[in-house]
């Protein structure tokens, strides 16, 4: 396979120039291990802790492991020996130096916890996740902002995507190693990602009593992307008990497979006491979980239109997470059902979204906008994510803006 250029590499160089210790987060077959081994190239010892040899060391001698594999280092898969983590530490209080080490991790939420704890201000984080659509259209994404220099710088680079070519995009998913292949190995493809993420992934983060069930509770999961996140239901239709739930819906989301978009209010209390949506972070994953075996099938079947919502919304975060910005994204919805899909906050705007399986759309599509006006914010330009074929004025304040752009 080709190496495709990733826009998050220029965060990690300046992550790398700035902390002693950088920490690559992930999902598994992201792309992690490849995009820093690329940065790192004929400098920088490469050590992986999939390998048990490798990874008894790391846990039964740090300081032997770390004198056997000297810095600069890339180290995969942290997570399998956090005890490392305390003696990283004290080589970069001693070293004083820069990009001494590289980490990657797909287990974020125990990770975390320890880096955290061991690493605090010594360590850049980064997330990382499958292929943004510009970089498979070997473009530099930049965090996606619907004001008029980010849709000129668009219009520019943008790819052609048509009905077909779009919902075949959405079909196929982000994942590399599955982009570079042929359509005949999706179904391979994702059977075999299904089956590692559950008997090793969500084995070491949690005890799962029953595989079995665990697999539908994802399914049902796939199959509500895009709503709102409704725990009692989800539980009885899994027919397990809502706090179980609750605790599998948070390995979902720690393990980068989903993303709970917080609904907005006026204050960060309020945010906390509603409900957020669900999003899953790879359209191809849900759309293999939820049995929509071709493009075709998927772009006339009753999920078309969720499906491309979480495709914008995925891509959009990517926009944001592989430029190593923080996202400060909301959807809105009131008790009488109004809802704007997507809310971006920048330095104190908001920018509404709304997302459409449409080529034309109106007036009428942007006119929960207004809205915002009882917020007494700042209100920027908004946007309608389409698949129209160019960028066109919907209202003095609107702009329908083409997939073919994100």
């Amino acid at each position: 396979m080709s190496y495709v250029k990733r826009t998050i590499e220029e965060v990690i160089a300046k992550a790398s120039d700035f902390f002693p210790v950088v920490l690559l987060t992930g999902p598994r077959q992201t792309g992690k291990t490849t995009v820093l081994r690329n940065c790192g190239i004929g400098h920088r010892t490469y050590v992986t802790l999939d390998t048990l040899d490798n990874r008894d060391l790391a846990r039964g001698d740090p300081a032997l492991f770390l004198q056997r594999f000297p810095p600069p280092l890339l180290i995969d898969e942290i997570q399998y020996a956090p005890e490392l983590l305390p003696y990283i530490k004290a080589l970069a209080d001693e070293r004083q130096e820069n990009g001494l080490v590289w980490l990657t991790g797909s287990q974020q939420f125990r990770l975390m916890k320890n880096v955290s704890e061991s690493l605090a201000g010594r360590v850049g984080i980064l997330r990382i996740q499958g292929f943004s659509q510009a970089e498979k259209f070997g473009r530099s994404g930049v965090p996606f902002l619907p004001i008029g220099q980010w849709i000129e710088r668009a219009a520019e680079n943008a790819a052609a995507l048509p009905l077909k070519e779009a919902y075949k995009m959405i079909w196929k998913g982000s994942f590399p190693r599955l982009c570079q292949a042929s359509d005949e190995y999706w179904q391979m493809f994702y059977d075999a990602y299904v089956q590692t993420y559950i008997e090793r992934d969500i084995k070491d983060l949690a005890a799962i009593s029953s595989e079995l069930s665990f697999l539908k509770f994802v399914k049902l999961a796939a199959s509500r992307t895009g709503q709102l996140l409704n725990y009692a239901d989800m539980a009885a239709d899994a027919e397990i008990s809502p706090p179980t739930a609750k605790a599998w819906l948070s390995l979902l989301q720690t393990s980068g497979v989903i993303y709970l978009l917080p609904p907005y209010a006026a204050s960060a209390a309020k945010r906390m006491a509603k409900t957020p949506k669900l999003y899953f972070m790879d359209t191809g994953l849900a759309c293999y979980l939820t049995g929509w075996k071709t493009p075709e099938v998927l772009e006339a079947g009753n999920m078309n239109g969720a499906m491309l919502e979480t495709y914008v919304v995925s891509e959009i975060l990517k926009s944001y997470w592989h430029n190593g910005a923080a996202e400060s994204l909301f959807f809105y919805r009131d008790s009488d059902k109004r809802e704007i899909d997507l809310l971006i906050e920048e330095n104190g705007t908001l920018y509404p979204v709304e997302i459409k399986k449409k080529s034309n759309p109106g007036r009428e599509d942007t006119a929960n906008f207004k809205i915002l006006e009882k917020f007494k914010r700042p209100t920027g330009p908004g946007a309608v994510v389409c698949l129209s074929a160019t960028h066109l004025p919907i209202t003095p304040a609107a702009t329908s803006i083409p997939l073919g752009y994100l």
